[in-house]
């Protein structure tokens, strides 16, 4: 088990993180390597997602779903989050929480991972390191999308371009 705790600041209000939290376009343009991010017909608040993930000599597509739960709007919510691809497994939940900082609003992830499968064999410090990366990346890109500097559905590279500004 992998466990994670990271906070960002947006200088943005709470409503308005909030709701970039909620929109799927926007959360896809901010997932490296997101092939789909779609409503699952079958339940509310779940969310059918394909990724393509490089970590290491491990390279694959995966297959999952994302479900939101204990939703208290612009304060925090759950993640549970489960996915399973050639190079093995990954289920892991978080907690999102925000707080109001002035004109900002800080936001904190602690979430624990478990993986399986060649992913797993890469190593336990390895899959840490590239789940904080990823969780920094995400969240610098939407920070960007939060303060306006880029547009939700915009794509990677234009953030990579925001990214080097920051």
């Amino acid at each position: 088990m992998i466990e994670i705790t990271r906070t960002y600041t947006f200088e943005a209000p709470p409503d308005r993180v909030w709701q970039l939290l909620m929109d799927t376009r926007a959360l896809a343009s901010c997932i490296s390597g997101c092939e789909r991010l779609d409503p699952d017909p079958g339940a509310e608040n779940r969310y059918r997602v394909r990724l393509a993930v490089k970590l290491a000599a491990v390279m694959g597509t995966y297959d999952g779903s994302v479900q939101l739960v204990d939703i208290r709007p612009e304060q925090s919510y759950g993640l549970l989050v489960e996915g399973r691809g050639r190079p093995g497994f990954v289920n892991g939940k978080a907690a999102i929480a925000l707080s109001p900082e002035a004109n900002a609003t800080t936001l904190t992830v602690t979430g624990e991972v478990h993986a399986g499968g060649a992913i797993a064999r890469v190593g336990q410090r390895l899959i840490t390191s590239a789940a904080r990366l990823m969780m920094d990346r995400f969240f610098k890109r939407l920070k960007a999308i939060a303060e306006g500097r880029a547009e939700p559905g915009a794509a990677e590279d234009s953030f990579d371009e925001i990214a080097d500004q920051s």
